[in-house]
């Protein structure tokens, strides 16, 4: 219970700009007498926290046919209702990484679009699995920028972890191989590696991100590799077009969820799920390391409406 309630105040600590979006409205709304539009209220307050249209529309309908199946309007635990309702609107998180046969690595590959947080969030990954008695390598994939390639090496260097790179302008496809190779030969537990950000309308990049996939594949024998895209969440409902491409090209497992802490538009998360039910693996509610947090759609619904229980 001290490690959830710890959890839980982490999560209300990074998502204040969203539960500051919902919980005035909404408190003030749930205390005042019902009015015949209520429903259209409470709409509108939801979808302020860009939740879509979509999981709005279906959240609305689940509470008025559980009022109606209660044979009242003035269904008391409206409120937790709709917190029980958004919790249960996420996929299934699995409980643990599917760990390959050995000598094979875990391996992640991160993707994105350019600004969404990639390199940070690798770093934190790395860390984290490292604070778990985990081995890691990085594979610095971004290779379009000189720049990229240096901010993980000092990550490297501040978390002790190797890191596999070559000069800029090198095919990103050659360090995810090397990457892996490297992995397997010193027998790591985990290889993630970063990629160059991408606009997902251009097809040539989106092309080579699809032989990068094939590559770390037909290098592990087949075993399981999680593709993570990681999505600034200040940018609201363009988060959708974004997994929809990049889902064209890869064959993505999860979502992680940069910057939830900068916007008060959080809610994206629950209509990202609802869309494309992914997991959401992890969100990203500061700087440090620390503040990538494993994502748990009870205390994520629970934080953003404010609720204790």
């Amino acid at each position: 219970m001290r490690l959830e309630m710890s959890l839980f105040q982490k999560f209300t600590d990074g998502l204040k700009k969203t539960r500051a979006n919902l919980t005035e409205k909404l408190d003030a709304l749930f205390k005042k007498d019902r009015s015949s539009n209520f429903h259209q209220e409470l709409e509108a307050i939801l979808l302020t926290a860009d939740m879509g249209p979509k999981m709005v529309a279906s959240l609305i309908a689940d509470l008025k046919e559980r009022e109606k199946s209660a044979h009242t309007d003035q269904f008391p635990d409206a409120k937790s209702f709709i917190v029980d309702q958004i919790a249960k609107s996420f996929p299934a998180i699995p409980a643990t990484w599917e760990s390959p046969e050995p000598p094979s690595p875990l391996v992640i590959l991160v993707v994105g679009i350019n600004g969404a947080g990639k390199t940070t969030t690798v770093a934190k990954l790395a860390a984290r699995f490292k604070n778990e008695g985990k081995s890691v390598i990085l594979g610095a994939g971004d290779t379009f920028r000189a720049a990229a390639i240096k901010q993980l090496e000092l990550w490297g260097e501040k978390l002790s972890i190797p890191v596999v790179h070559q000069k800029e302008g090198s095919d990103p496809a050659s360090v995810a191989f090397d990457t892996v190779k490297a992995a397997i030969a010193r027998k790591i537990d985990v290889a993630i590696i970063d990629t160059a950000g991408r606009l997902q309308t251009k097809n040539n990049l989106m092309n080579e991100l699809s032989k990068i996939h094939r590559l770390v594949i037909r290098e592990i024998g087949g075993n399981p590799i999680e593709t993570l895209i990681v999505l600034d969440a200040t940018i609201g409902q363009n988060a959708i077009s974004q997994v929809k491409h990049f889902k064209e090209s890869v064959p993505l497992t999860g979502m992680i969820l940069s910057k939830m802490d900068g916007t008060s538009r959080g809610g994206i998360a629950v209509g990202l799920a609802r869309e494309f039910n992914l997991p959401v693996r992890f969100i990203g509610v500061g700087e440090q390391s620390s503040d990538l947090l494993p994502f748990d759609p009870n205390l994520f619904a629970r934080s953003i409406l404010q609720t204790e229980s």
